[in-house]
């Protein structure tokens, strides 16, 4: 698909409106001079769907992921970044991975009734919760709609561990709850930080907090006891790659106690966006960026190997793993396995939402 003449819109990532994979027909407009735009087109505007689900819980089967389950409660991200590997799960609602999945967004209403009855089951087993590995819980639509603060109060009633990881800084309306479950090691917090330059943040991820309000909620965190960690992610050469070093910096400063970092991932339809993206703002380094992430790919936009996925090989990456590694033990920053919590306080919920020990 070419990229060419993409245009990009003020707050949003996505620059066009590619179709999914399973579309069965595809429309691609053209310019036969007819066409006067005198005034530029009206903002997209974001649509909210209440879609009530049939569980919650989804069990990790990925041997590099470091958590037993993840949460999504929203499926679409207001934030637009650029790169997110889950817009392709937009096409199997036959909607665009490009900008509708930042402005035709769905939630489950029923999230916290669904997570108290799959954590009452008897054969339930509790481990790490991780909340927002595919899109961001607080992404802004969380203000009204406050599904993440419902499966918070769950956890917290149940004495569940969860991890959380977000670029919003409306978690610290949950200062509280996250504040009493860090106190008994039920609760930490990943931000992920991907540049510093305002600049750069406005088109990369446009709706996404800034790097200052991310480094605030780092640091109010960590002053309410709360463990926090930083995402410094993804990693994309000749774009963010220059301000590693300087981004691990001011996350320890700002208190966090554990890195982590994955190289740019370009699965299915997130390709071509990122592509028209570079295309709209980086023409002159397009290609050099491409060519560094493939080389990171074995010659691919994306290889979806365990083990590599999130590392990428070949020199750049390797390059890229090695000044994360230096950086990190020079400020006293772990990496690797999650900030440790505990599952062992579990109380399972019962009939009727009564509670019962494990």
């Amino acid at each position: 698909m070419s990229t060419k003449g993409s245009t990009a819109l003020k707050g949003r990532g996505a620059t066009l409106n590619l179709p999914g994979r399973f579309e069965k027909q595809a429309t691609e407009g053209f310019d036969d001079g007819w066409l006067i735009e005198e005034d530029p087109p009206p903002p997209l505007q974001t649509s909210v769907t209440a879609e009530p689900g049939k569980s919650i819980l989804i069990a990790n089967r990925s041997p590099d992921i470091p958590f037993d389950y993840s949460i999504n409660p929203y499926q679409g991200c207001e934030h637009g970044c650029i790169y997110c590997y889950a817009r392709p799960s937009h096409a199997f609602r036959n909607l665009s991975p490009g900008l509708d999945f930042e402005t035709r967004l769905f939630y489950k209403p029923n999230a916290a009734e669904l997570l108290l009855a799959e954590l009452g089951r008897p054969g339930y087993k509790p481990g790490l919760i991780n909340l927002g590995s595919n899109t961001d819980p607080y992404q802004p639509i969380e203000q009204k709609l406050g599904i993440t603060r419902q499966i918070l109060e769950v956890l917290w009633r149940c004495k569940h561990p969860v991890s959380l990881i977000t670029k919003g800084s409306l978690v610290l309306r949950d200062l509280d709850l996250l504040a009493k479950m860090a106190a008994e090691k039920l609760a930490s917090v990943y931000v992920s930080l991907t540049t510093l330059d305002p600049d750069l943040k406005r088109t990369l991820e446009p709706r996404a907090a800034s790097a200052g309000a991310r480094l605030r909620v780092m640091r109010t965190l960590t002053d309410a006891g709360v463990a926090v960690g930083v995402n410094v992610s993804p990693m994309i050469p000749f774009i963010n790659d220059h301000e590693l070093e300087h981004i691990l910096e001011a996350a320890k400063a700002a208190g966090a106690v554990r890195a982590s970092t994955i190289f740019v991932r370009l699965p299915n339809e997130v390709s071509p966006l990122f592509q028209a993206w570079l295309e709209a703002h980086f023409p002159d380094r397009k290609e050099r960026v491409m060519n560094a992430i493939r080389s990171a790919h074995g010659g691919r936009d994306y290889k979806p190997e365990w083990g590599t996925r999130f590392t990428g090989t070949g020199p750049i990456a390797q390059v890229l793993r090695g000044r994360f590694e230096v950086a990190c033990k020079r400020l006293g920053l772990p990496t690797g396995e999650r900030i440790p919590l505990d599952a062992s306080r579990f109380v399972r919920p019962v009939a009727g939402g009564q509670l019962s020990l494990l």
